[in-house]
């Protein structure tokens, strides 16, 4: 492919009746079927001249042409951007991440993230695991606050993704949902994946979904909104946000997954706060793992960020639910 990104392909028997979008991902390494699916609705590709839906079926000696954007050139720089450390060895660093801070580098986020701020204060870490996410073993979405651990060398890399891969790793999470649940403990397994029409988010009515299991239990209750603990049985993406969803119970001020939505029958008190709520009351309180050195199991816990604990106090002052 040329260097502006510019081709033009063939189609051979061989892959007549394949989607369109998926050929094009097949036969252009730098474009992933998604990345196909929006260009060719951005109209930037064309077959044989005319224009076509991702799912048109390629038939034999059908030219496609289009343009692909050659890749940004990422440089991660450190950035003096504060980082709440809550604990440090010679192998790890536990984080207690703030809302509104992008874990890594990522399209239209090469800046700013917690990783141009761990290089800063740790710019040791810049050859661990790879580059594009140095030190990262797992991530929190960017509204999403509370504890992460991060590597610092490779050793511990390892040891540590290994131990997310086969879910050794004890993830606690405290969230704010909507309505009053109607028991105290309970059990959402519900597979995730890809949602079918809107691919930037996740669904449990995914065609491919993959296996998913959330526990919870209630911590306390208000008029009309639950003060919930969650626990991870395994780590999909979004999983919390997309459970709670699925159960009509979804996180308040989650805008992805329903929770912007102010709920009916809510009293008039209740309904201020939450319309004031500006990002997903959503906050990792709990890690567990297994040190990479010393094979002991530990735990660390991030404190109610402010915001949160603000809108629980709100809540506990307007009255709990009978």
């Amino acid at each position: 492919m040329p260097a502006d990104g510019a081709f033009t392909i063939f189609v051979d028997a061989s892959h007549a009746g394949e989607r369109l979008d998926v050929h094009i991902a097949s036969r252009i390494s730098a474009c992933s079927r998604s990345q196909a699916a929006n260009l060719i609705l951005n109209e930037k590709i064309r077959v044989n001249g005319a224009l076509k839906k991702p799912g048109y079926s390629v038939k034999t000696g059908d030219e496609i042409c289009g343009h692909v954007s050659p890749p940004e050139t990422v440089s991660f720089e450190p950035e003096p951007i504060e980082i709440d450390f809550l604990y440090e060895d010679q192998d790890l660093i536990v984080i207690n991440k703030q809302s509104g801070l992008v874990v890594h580098p990522a399209p239209g986020h090469y800046s700013g993230t917690l990783v141009n701020g761990l290089l800063y204060h740790r710019p040791d870490i810049c050859n661990i695991g790879g580059e594009l996410r140095p030190g990262i073993v797992h991530r929190l979405d960017k509204d999403t606050s509370g504890v992460l651990v991060v590597a610092k060398n490779n050793s511990a890399h390892a040891h540590l993704a290994a131990q997310f891969k086969s879910r050794r790793v004890q993830k606690t999470y405290l969230a704010l949902v909507y309505g009053e649940m109607r028991s105290e403990t309970g059990v959402i397994s519900l597979p995730i994946g890809r949602h079918p029409v809107d691919r930037k988010r996740m669904s449990t009515i995914s065609r491919k979904g993959r296996e998913a299991e959330s526990t919870w239990k209630v911590r306390e209750r208000f008029d009309g909104v639950t003060l919930v603990e969650l626990n991870l049985k395994t780590g999909r993406t979004h999983q919390i946000r997309v459970h709670c969803a699925a159960i009509n119970h979804p996180i308040i001020a989650d805008s992805k997954y329903g929770g912007r939505r102010v709920q009916r029958n809510l009293s008039t008190d209740i309904s201020a706060i939450i319309q004031g709520i500006t990002r997903q009351m959503l906050h990792a309180w709990r890690l567990g793992f297994f040190h990479p050195r010393s094979n002991q199991f530990v735990s660390f816990e991030a404190p109610i960020p402010a915001d949160m604990e603000n809108q629980i106090m709100r809540l506990k002052i307007i009255g709990h639910s009978v």
